[in-house]
């Protein structure tokens, strides 16, 4: 906050600085090239890491054009939608109070209106979802907060970024943030908007094309970790699924609760989908019950029995986990490493987290380096045949682009192609792919 600007500084300090730079990376170059060398990671640098800069520098210049008109009803409406509830929590509470001060939160649910103290006296979302059952103020307080999170994170300060010069909003993409090896961006953070509400996803219908007569194209990989388990763990399950191009959620269900696909319900493939992914990400037995909703015991049952039907999973978790123990690291696909100190330690909670990291890391990063190359193959095609349409944004295993309607046909063959030929895995990648007039429309 107190940092000065580079005009406050004399012309010989700023000199000086920038030697001492330039200086510095001239002696980092021998060292981090023989570390590079020496993990055999040079080739996986020059050939995937290098590359994604021309590609990640022509996506910052072309930069995303957000309609600010759109942003601005929304947050209108979000406001009116504001201020209801406060009225309603104040009315319940009896007085006024500062909905953002969590002190001030649990003075009114538990000194004024007695709730019970689930975790001595946190606010926390969990937490307020079980005292929904006693007064309607926590469950108002959760609405608030998600909608307070829109405006404060979207509808007010995404317009704050848009380019006088351009009218566009140009992110920057970091390559070197995320040890999985995906990309982040910040100023702002597109990675994090929300898709799993429905308020969430009406920020998208913001995310349009500035030409007129262009659209949006949103292509994303299908359940790509999950094809990247099957290829790893060679689990016969799940290569059959992916083979024979079934609903990979469904027909675990159908596993796990020992029923026929036919009489798969829809809460049980929804249970199923929480488990294929959670097992991804290393739960155990406390997060799974959360996120089913369910007892400790009941969730460990569905992993035991899921581990049951897909035995390779189970091997090929220990295999890594194993390796990890040995190595001190794992890697992807392509050889990318990332380092798991931790995975030998004697704190149970660190030891937890580091192989929770150690089963996470080579399925996230494989996925990551996929799109990275599929990426360096679209920006090059684009470029060979001289089209208009451009790359505008990367979300995890989606990207999007601005084209007009003449190229539509070349672009979508061409997008599909690069991203479904990126590697050859033991089952098929498949991109799901939508077009409209802006990114709500698409994806």
């Amino acid at each position: 906050r107190d940092k000065k600007t580079i005009n406050d500084i004399s012309l010989k300090q700023i000199s000086n600085y920038s030697l001492h730079n330039v200086e510095a990376l001239f002696q980092l170059e021998k060292i981090l090239k023989k570390k590079l060398t020496d993990l055999t990671l040079m080739d996986y640098y020059e050939e995937i890491e290098l590359p994604m800069v021309a590609v990640l520098e022509v996506m910052e210049l072309n930069g995303t054009y957000v309609d600010i008109d759109i942003l601005s009803d929304m947050s209108k409406k979000n406001d009116k939608v504001l201020k209801d509830l406060k009225k309603k929590i104040y009315h319940i509470s009896g007085s006024e109070f500062n909905l953002n001060s969590s002190q001030q939160l649990a003075n009114i649910l538990f000194d004024e209106l007695k709730l019970p103290q689930v975790k001595k006296r946190s606010t926390a979302e969990d937490v307020l979802k079980i005292l929904s059952s006693y007064n309607q103020i926590p469950a108002y307080i959760i609405k608030y907060r998600k909608k307070n999170k829109l405006k404060t994170t979207y509808f007010d300060s995404l317009p704050e970024f848009v380019n006088v010069e351009t009218s566009r909003i140009h992110t920057t993409f970091n390559q070197t943030v995320a040890a999985t090896g995906r990309l982040s961006s910040t100023n702002p953070n597109f990675q994090n908007i929300p898709i799993r509400s429905e308020e969430g996803k009406e920020i998208r219908k913001a995310f349009c094309s500035q030409k007129k007569n262009w659209k949006i194209l949103s292509a994303d990989y299908s359940q790509i970790e999950l094809r990247i388990m099957a290829h790893m763990s060679k689990d016969k399950g799940l290569l059959n699924a992916f083979g024979n191009g079934l609903d990979i959620h469904s027909e675990t269900a159908g596993r796990i609760f020992k029923v026929p696909l036919e009489l798969v319900s829809a809460e049980m493939r929804r249970t199923a989908k929480i488990v294929n992914f959670g097992i991804m990400y290393g739960a155990g037995p406390f997060r799974m019950s959360q996120e089913l909703g369910v007892t400790r015991n009941e969730a460990n049952e569905v992993i035991k029995s899921y581990f049951k039907q897909f035995i390779g999973i189970r091997d090929y978790i220990d295999q890594v986990i194993d390796h990890a123990r040995n190595m001190n690291y794992v890697k992807t696909l392509l050889g990318r490493r990332r380092p798991v100190f931790e995975v030998n330690s004697s704190n149970g909670l660190r030891r937890k987290a580091a192989e929770r990291m150690a089963i996470n890391m080579p399925i996230q990063g494989s996925a990551a380096e996929m799109i990275k190359i599929a990426m360096k193959n679209i920006i090059d095609e684009l470029d060979k045949k001289k089209m208009q349409s451009k790359m505008v944004l990367q979300i995890h295993d989606e990207l999007i682009f601005e084209f007009p309607k003449n190229e539509e046909s070349l672009l979508k063959k061409l997008v599909i192609d690069k991203m479904e030929n990126v590697v050859e895995l033991s089952v098929p990648l498949v991109v799901d792919y939508g077009i409209g007039n802006n990114w709500y429309e698409a994806h």
